[in-house]
């Protein structure tokens, strides 16, 4: 129930927000309506579905080279249907997606599921230690222009420094001489962080980062589009403290849209907005390109599986008739 709690307080929080900018001779209704018509939502859909295809591409080079690495030799082309179709289950939770993508290659190259599971989570640090770094340049370069309701995330360059190193100490446990051959190391779920070398690292880092600059870019156009400015280092600045907010579990991003018209009060309505269909039609932008690529995804993974038992079948029923006497 926690998450939907918590959604629950921050679309209280937007809506009295959004009743004290509206005023007494309009209704939030009203109010968001004026702000909705206003928007020049052709180019809009034109613009994220652009940012869409570029965001998977980079989404998949990143798994393509992190399963290269760590786990199995697979082809770039054969990744992105799999990767694109598992976007349809992020509309639930992005961990269930990389974990069919986990299905996915464990089912075709029959690498053990815990080392998937472990390029997935390696994955995953290395978004934590990207989104981390560039949150702290951005804020660094507005630190005095984040509002009050915010001044929590003035601490983000501490947590960030926590953070990275919390990394360089793993990387060091999980490499030294020192603690070869201790149970933990050797656990199947840490073979990804146990080879990883901290260039690697690095690189994965830098192949992420054209997809954070490119939505820095995008959101600043689309904002422009909903009659906000916001220059592209004021929303350097300010997207990845809000991606941080998409990380709280709950219904319709609802962390990420209210701080949105808490960044920008004098545009109360159009940022709500803003926030909303950003956040929400991106991912459902990206389950949209997911189902043009779902049947292949389907055979490929399903196909393979009732081959693979009927070869199973077939070899089991030549053994036994190899022990039948002439």
């Amino acid at each position: 129930m926690l998450p939907w709690l918590v959604s629950a307080a921050c679309f209280a929080y937007l809506y009295t927000r959004l009743e004290r900018a509206a005023g007494p001779d309009r209704s939030v209704a009203a109010y968001l309506y004026e702000a909705f018509a206003a928007v020049a939502w052709g180019r809009w859909v034109l613009l994220m579905l652009a940012y869409s295809v570029f965001y998977l591409l980079v989404d998949t080079l990143v798994l393509w080279r992190v399963v290269n690495w760590f786990n199995a030799r697979v082809r770039f082309r054969e990744l992105l249907p799999v990767r694109a179709s598992a976007y349809i289950l992020s509309i639930m939770n992005e961990q269930v997606g990389k974990g069919a993508i986990a299905l996915y290659l464990n089912k075709r190259s029959g690498v053990p599921a815990w080392e998937l599971g472990s390029s997935m989570l390696f994955i995953m640090v290395c978004e934590l230690l990207y989104l981390a770094f560039w949150a702290t340049l951005g804020l660094l370069l507005f630190r005095g222009a984040l509002p009050a309701q915010l001044a929590v995330f003035r601490a983000v360059p501490w947590v960030a420094l926590a953070v990275f190193a919390a990394a360089a100490a793993g990387v060091w446990a999980l490499r030294t001489p020192r603690l070869a051959g201790t149970a933990w190391r050797e656990k199947p779920v840490l073979r990804a962080f146990r080879e990883a070398r901290p260039w690697q690292y690095a690189v994965v880092m830098a192949m992420r980062s054209p997809s954070l600059l490119a939505a820095v870019a995008v959101y600043a156009v689309a904002a422009g589009l909903f009659g906000v400015r916001i220059g592209f280092f004021e929303m350097l600045s300010y997207l990845p403290l809000v991606i941080f907010g998409t990380f709280v579990p709950g219904p319709f991003r609802a962390v990420a849209v209210t701080m949105w018209p808490t960044l920008f009060p004098e545009h109360a309505a159009s940022m709500a907005i803003f926030g909303f269909v950003q956040h929400n039609c991106f991912v459902l932008f990206n389950a949209a390109i997911g189902l043009l690529f779902l049947r292949r995804t389907n055979r490929a993974l399903f196909e393979r599986a009732d081959d693979d038992e009927a070869a199973g079948a077939a070899l089991g029923g030549a053994r036994g008739r190899s022990r039948v006497p002439e």
